[in-house]
Parts: structure tokens; C-alpha cells; sequence
């Protein structure tokens, strides 16, 4: 019983000693981290993670179904597919041609309406909330000085980064993309309650606006400056400009720092579904209306799939591009492999939502599965009658 009690009693002192030990070395946001992620088994974020996290609500309106093909379902998926799925935990895949669902599957207890963490696809809703500022006139343009929003900006280039450095990720910022390492930036950020603070912490340490280089932070940040512009919180702001207007059928959730008065972890984590997520899919392919409603300039809408430096033609602003046998399409995309991909000459969307992302290479700036989900849906359309 004594050994017992001098046990509890150790453990208990080794564990003060830890909690003081990472406020006084600045790094309590790990304490965060093990309660939400390492403590359940897993290396990194994951897909319902925000059931962890306080969030703040995407109202929706006034739902409009997507329309349901006639031959629904009708083509089985391929092997290679049906492989990958089970290869890279897939929870929903779904092909979208002419407007209508042709084919749609779930895994893993998933359904239509299951929500899950939509990572950096987040990213790119960002950069239509920032078109949308621009066209009401909040945002001047893509020139317009971050430091109009935040004087305080930190570093050498801090007076010459714009919002659109922010959305084309040139941005220059000091800032370390390694999901993996508790100690990371990216690691701080997700765990952090005074994001904020994080960010306004960063410095512009290399001169924006001269090439690609993908960084979180940059979106957060320009996120904070449409925040200034609109008087809004991001989620009630892309909730009146885009969830309620494009009839999404479900409300969804946008994590935050800290509750209730946070702000939106707006690099990443969104809540919601493969169908409502294909809604800004739609709404890119048709230049930025909805119901005969301009809800984006057609011209921004160009802008963003179109590559802001000749030598990163994969990135334009706030979306990726591609080519998959000789199809051009461009895609928003997210942390272990979330997808919502627009092929506009043929008018698919396909939309996939999963546990793993496939193999990344140094040499391609696109993950293999991303061929893989294109291709075979094109084999199973082609098996159409």
C-alpha cells in the first residue's frame, strides 16, 4: 500500500513538474496536443478531430439537393480503385457529371451527411471569401498592404506583403510546414488558444510576391486581414457569401483557437461533408455563379486556377492545377488526402475524403492517388450505356 502511494504521489510531481516546465519554456500548447491527438493513438491531426476542438457554426439556408443521375450507382468501381480505397482508408468517394451524383460511396461508417476535417481544402474557401471582400469593396485588390490590417506586422519585407502574397503563397513569411514535429509552427498553430498572437509573432523575413512556397500561416493570416475588412467572423462570413446561397444541406463546423470569441483555425479544419464540399467545386466551374447569381467575380475566379509563376504552374490562388491525361483540372486539397476536384471540359467533379493520403514525391508537386482518382472515375464513366 506504501509503494502504492509514493507511486501516485511521484507521478503526480512528475507531472506538475512537466505542466510548469512547458509554460515556462512556452510550449503549454503540446499539453493540448497530447489530450487531443497522441493520447488517442495518432501521429497527427485526423479526420473527426474536431469533435476535440470549440467551433463556431456555417449556418445554412435554404437546402438544394444535388440532383441524382438516372443511372446512379449504376457502375461499379474499378479494382484499382476499390484498392486504393481500402489501401488509403477512404471514407467517401463521389463522382459528379453534368450536376447530377453518378456515383457515391461511403466507408467506415460514413454517410452524406458525416462530417469530417477538411484540412487545407480550407485554404482555398479562403481565397473566395477574400474575392468576395474584393468584390464588395472591403479588400481593395490583390495589392492591397497586409500591414493596412496589421501595422504591427513583424520583419524586413513587412511593409511590402500583400493579400494576394497571402493567397498565392509567396508570402515570405518565417514559418516551418512540418505536420509531424510537435515542435513546428504548424504544430503550435493547430494547438495553440491565441492564434492570433502565433501569427503576429511570424516575420516577413524574405521578399514577398517572388515565388511559391506553400505555408499555413500565410492563410491565417490573410484570413485575419478579411476578418478586419468585414467586421465578420470568416465562418459567418463565407456562411451568408457562399454555404446559404449554394444550398448546402447540412451546417458545418470551423474550428477555433479558443471559444467563444476565437478566431478560425483558417489554414485548415472545416468540418462538413463530401456533398456540400463539391459545392465550391460547382460554383468555381461555373465562373463563380449560382442560380443565375454572381456570387464571385468570373475574373477572380480565372485568377485563382490560373499559375501566378511560370516556374510553379501547380499553384495559382488559394487552388492547385493539374493535368491528367490531358485533362486540365484544378482542386482544392487537404492534409491525408482530402480532395474536390474540377474537370471543367467535361464537367466532372470528383470529391474523396479519407484516413491517408498516397505517396508524395519530391519531383511532383501532386500525391499519386490524385491520378488515380481522376482516371478511374474516367474508366467507369466510359462503361456508361
Amino acid at each position: 500500500m506504501k509503494f502504492i502511494k509514493n507511486f501516485f504521489k511521484w507521478l503526480a510531481i512528475i507531472l506538475a513538474t512537466i505542466i510548469i516546465l512547458a509554460y515556462i519554456f512556452d510550449v503549454d500548447y503540446l499539453l493540448r496536443a497530447v489530450r487531443t491527438i497522441y493520447f488517442r493513438g495518432h501521429t497527427t491531426a485526423f479526420l473527426d478531430d474536431y469533435t476535440h476542438f470549440p467551433n463556431r457554426e456555417i449556418k445554412k439556408g435554404t437546402a438544394q439537393p444535388w440532383a441524382i443521375a438516372k443511372d446512379y450507382n449504376s457502375v461499379s468501381a474499378t479494382k484499382n480503385l476499390e484498392n486504393t480505397h481500402k489501401e488509403l482508408q477512404t471514407v467517401a468517394y463521389l463522382i459528379i457529371k453534368n450536376d447530377s451524383i453518378w456515383h457515391e460511396s461511403y466507408f467506415d461508417g460514413y454517410n452524406k451527411d458525416s462530417k469530417s476535417n477538411s484540412f487545407s481544402m480550407a485554404k482555398s474557401v479562403v481565397t473566395l471569401a477574400l474575392g468576395k471582400a474584393i468584390m464588395e469593396g472591403k479588400i481593395k485588390n490583390l495589392d492591397q498592404k497586409v500591414t493596412d490590417f496589421f501595422p504591427e506586422l513583424k520583419g524586413k519585407y513587412a511593409s511590402e506583403v500583400t493579400v494576394g502574397d497571402l493567397s498565392s503563397m509567396a508570402s515570405g513569411l518565417s514559418w516551418d510546414e512540418r505536420y509531424y514535429s510537435p515542435f513546428s509552427i504548424v504544430t503550435r498553430a493547430y494547438f495553440d488558444d491565441d492564434l492570433k498572437k502565433v501569427i503576429l509573432g511570424l516575420e516577413v523575413k524574405d521578399k514577398p510576391g517572388q515565388s511559391f512556397n506553400y505555408l499555413s500561416g500565410a492563410t491565417q493570416l490573410l484570413a485575419m486581414c478579411i476578418e478586419k475588412a468585414t467586421g465578420d467572423y470568416l465562418s459567418d462570413y463565407v456562411s451568408k457569401n457562399f454555404w446559404q446561397p449554394m444550398g448546402a444541406e447540412n451546417e458545418a463546423l470551423w474550428q477555433l483557437d479558443h471559444e467563444p470569441d476565437g478566431i478560425e483555425k483558417a489554414y485548415c479544419c472545416i468540418a462538413s461533408n463530401a456533398r456540400d464540399f463539391a459545392r465550391f467545386g460547382k460554383l468555381m466551374k461555373q465562373h463563380g455563379k449560382w442560380n443565375n447569381q454572381q456570387l464571385l467575380d468570373s475574373a477572380f475566379v480565372q485568377k485563382c486556377v490560373t499559375p501566378r509563376f511560370a516556374e510553379s504552374p501547380e499553384y495559382g490562388y488559394g487552388w492547385w492545377m493539374a493535368t491528367v491525361n490531358d485533362k486540365k483540372l484544378y482542386y482544392m486539397r487537404g492534409h491525408l488526402g482530402q480532395f474536390v476536384i474540377v474537370i471543367p471540359e467535361d464537367d466532372v467533379i470528383i470529391v474523396r475524403l479519407g484516413h491517408l493520403k498516397g505517396l508524395q514525391t519530391a519531383t511532383n508537386p501532386h500525391s499519386n492517388d490524385l491520378y488515380v482518382y481522376v482516371e478511374e472515375a474516367y474508366q467507369m464513366l466510359d462503361k456508361r450505356k
